[in-house]
């Protein structure tokens, strides 16, 4: 699974014209899934994403949390982060998870957020208004059990 976090001040996902989910100060979750996620992945980056410290402290550093800010998490499912646009111009999604599976880990994702979520709706074509705060972007990856290495220039 991949979840790329973007700090908001505020955020909300609405589908057709209607409003399905918006927060204040928190997080936007866009989750993908790929074949080989878990359930466990799903936990894994749901802790994270509640105790990653990207919010500042009084002193202005990246010391707290979305859970110490009182803020919240807007989960939108976004197959389009297994996109593979390597060869050619069509980006390739056989990375992705068949809908089943992804809508099922996307929901495991937001119920095991210990944060309050609010949530896209799975396989639909949604428009996201944000306002970003720093920017602030982080990408999450946790694939089968674990968490692929990082490379450093």
């Amino acid at each position: 699974m991949q979840v790329v976090l973007q700090r908001v001040r505020r955020a909300s996902v609405s589908v057709e014209g209607r409003v399905t989910g918006a927060i204040d100060l928190g997080l936007v979750a866009l989750v993908g899934v790929g074949h080989a996620s878990t359930d466990d992945d799903a936990r894994w980056l749901a802790a994270k994403t509640a105790g990653l410290r990207v919010f500042a402290d009084d002193e202005g550093r990246m010391n707290r949390s979305v859970a110490d800010v009182g803020g919240g998490v807007l989960a939108i499912s976004q197959f389009t982060l297994y996109g593979d646009a390597s060869k050619g111009r069509r980006p390739s999604f056989i990375d992705a998870a068949a809908p089943e599976q992804g809508e099922r880990l996307y929901a495991s994702y937001c119920d095991a957020l210990t944060v309050p979520c609010e949530r896209g709706v799975f396989g639909a074509h949604m428009v996201i208004d944000m306002v970003a705060d720093g920017p602030v972007t982080m990408i999450l990856r946790r694939e089968g059990g674990r968490t692929p290495p990082t490379t450093r220039a």
